[in-house]
């Protein structure tokens, strides 16, 4: 990857911008999740409800931490969730009662994932903290697989497409309640 668009990507995001980049198995959108308005407009691109929540993709578990009540956890859930990371598994977790609704919907909890694929990583670890991971398309659509289907897609309503590929999983991120186990989603 070259370092200058990974350092674009990153100011785009500083100024409350909304990037597509490369996951695991499709085009994610991306933005702040601490900026309110940045969220708003990752929600109008994409057609989708802010009562849904949203997906929190971090390069590590610490970066998740101000989000969670982990307390909330029955004994030893934790354990599991820790063991599936990094990889394409995305867990429902207890949210703090301050995490603001534009992340968490009508729910209290939040989904989140700590990423194994290299270029969302080093997004995440270079912005200091996760980032709203949403698929890359308007709602009810399938998502953009490659940066060209993006741009083709939704090019103009982004603030700037990551060049990347994803690892080629055929289908986005399994995700479980972090409470039970409960598959909510299969991959």
């Amino acid at each position: 990857m070259n370092p200058q668009s990974l350092q674009f990507a990153l100011e785009q995001l500083r100024q409350g911008g909304v990037i597509g980049y490369a996951t695991e198995a499709v085009f994610g959108l991306g933005c702040d999740p601490d900026h309110a308005e940045a969220v708003a407009r990752l929600l109008k691109i994409k057609q989708r409800p802010i009562d849904k929540g949203l997906v929190l993709v971090a390069a590590d578990f610490s970066q998740l931490l101000p989000y969670l009540d982990l307390a909330a956890l029955p004994e030893g859930r934790l354990a599991a969730i820790l063991d599936s990371w990094p990889g394409p598994n995305t867990w429902i977790i207890p949210a703090k009662p301050e995490v603001p609704t534009w992340l968490k919907g009508r729910f209290s909890s939040l989904a989140v994932r700590v990423t194994a694929h290299a270029q969302v990583h080093d997004l995440c670890l270079g912005f200091g903290k996760p980032l709203v991971s949403s698929s890359a398309n308007k709602s009810g659509e399938p998502p953009a697989r490659s940066a060209i289907e993006l741009t083709l897609k939704m090019g103009a309503e982004l603030d700037y497409i990551l060049p990347g590929k994803t690892e080629g999983l055929v289908n986005p991120s399994l995700i479980r309640d972090g409470s039970t186990g409960a598959v909510v989603r299969p991959a």
